[in-house]
C-alpha cells in the first residue's frame, strides 16, 4: 500500500540515460556543440531518496525503535493534552522510510502520559510492539493473528455524547502492558492493574478515547491488512513534542 515513488524516479532516470535498452549499444547520434564560455551548466535531474530516519523522530525517540523493525506506525499528538492526533503508517525499503497517507485519529481525551495509569484518560507515551488483532467482524485480511469475538461490543456514550456502536469492529491491541500473543481481549497485565491496559488501534467513533487510538473505519481495514508479523511492526505514539526529542 506504500509507494515507492524515489525508487520510481530514480528508475524514470536510469531509462532517460540509458535508453529503451537499458544500457545496450546505441548508435552514437550528432556531437554536442561546445559550450560558449559564460553559459551556465545544463541543469541536472535529481532523485530525493526517502529519508534513513523517520521526520518527525528525535535522536532520544529513535533510540527506542527495534533495528529489526520493518513497519512502524507513528501517532503524533497535536499536543500534551491535546485528544487529536494523526497516524502514519511507514515502511523501510532498500530507499529508506517510505510513508503511507497521513490519517487522522483521536487519542485520550486528556491527551498523553509517561505513567499512565487506569483512568487517568491519557494515552500511554512510548514505543510498542503490535502483536494481535480482532473484532466484532470477520477479519478483513490481516497477517496478525486475528479474534473475533462478541467480546468486542462496547457500551454507553463516548465523551460527547456520540453513540460507541461500532467502535470495537476491528482492533488491533497495541502491546502496553498486555502480554504479546493473546486475544485483544485478554486481561493479564504484567505491570499490574493499576497501570491500565487495553490500549487499542480500533474504530473511531467521532471523540476522544479512554486511552486507545482511533481511526476512520477504512484506514482501520487498511491498517490491519498491511501490518506483516514478518516485519516486526511497531507503533510510536505520543504528542510531537515527545516525539521529537
Amino acid at each position: 500500500m506504500i509507494a515507492h515513488r524515489p525508487r520510481a524516479a530514480l528508475l524514470a532516470v536510469l531509462f532517460l540515460l540509458t535508453g529503451c535498452g537499458g544500457g545496450a549499444a546505441a548508435s552514437p547520434g550528432p556531437a554536442a556543440a561546445p559550450a560558449r564560455p559564460g553559459t551556465p551548466p545544463a541543469p541536472t535531474a535529481t532523485v530525493r531518496a526517502a529519508p534513513a530516519r523517520i521526520p518527525g523522530l528525535g535522536p532520544s525517540t529513535w533510540a527506542r525503535v527495534p533495528g529489526t523493525a520493518g513497519q512502524v506506525v507513528v501517532v503524533t499528538g497535536r499536543g500534551r493534552d491535546s485528544p487529536l492526533s494523526t497516524v502514519v503508517l511507514y515502511r523501510r525499503t532498500p530507499d529508506g522510510w517510505q510513508p503511507g497517507p497521513a490519517w487522522p485519529a483521536h487519542n485520550a481525551l486528556r491527551g498523553w502520559s509517561a505513567h499512565h495509569t487506569g483512568g487517568d484518560l491519557r494515552s500511554p507515551l512510548g514505543v510498542f510492539t503490535l502483536s494481535d488483532a480482532g473484532g466484532r467482524r470477520p477479519d478483513p485480511g490481516t497477517r496478525l493473528p486475528y479474534h473475533r469475538s462478541r467480546g468486542f461490543t462496547p457500551h454507553g456514550t463516548g465523551f460527547e455524547g456520540e453513540s460507541l456502536e461500532g467502535s470495537f469492529d476491528y482492533v488491533v491491541a497495541i502491546d502496553y502492558n498486555r502480554r504479546p500473543g493473546t486475544s485483544p481481549l485478554d486481561w493479564t497485565r504484567p505491570l499490574g492493574a493499576r497501570r491500565g491496559g487495553g490500549i487499542w488501534f480500533h474504530v473511531d467513533h467521532g471523540g476522544p478515547t479512554h486511552g486507545c487510538v482511533s481511526l476512520g473505519e477504512a484506514p482501520m481495514k487498511d491498517l490491519l491488512r498491511a501490518l506483516d508479523p514478518a516485519l516486526h511492526p511497531v507503533v510510536v505514539m505520543g504528542d510531537h513534542a515527545f516525539l521529537a526529542r
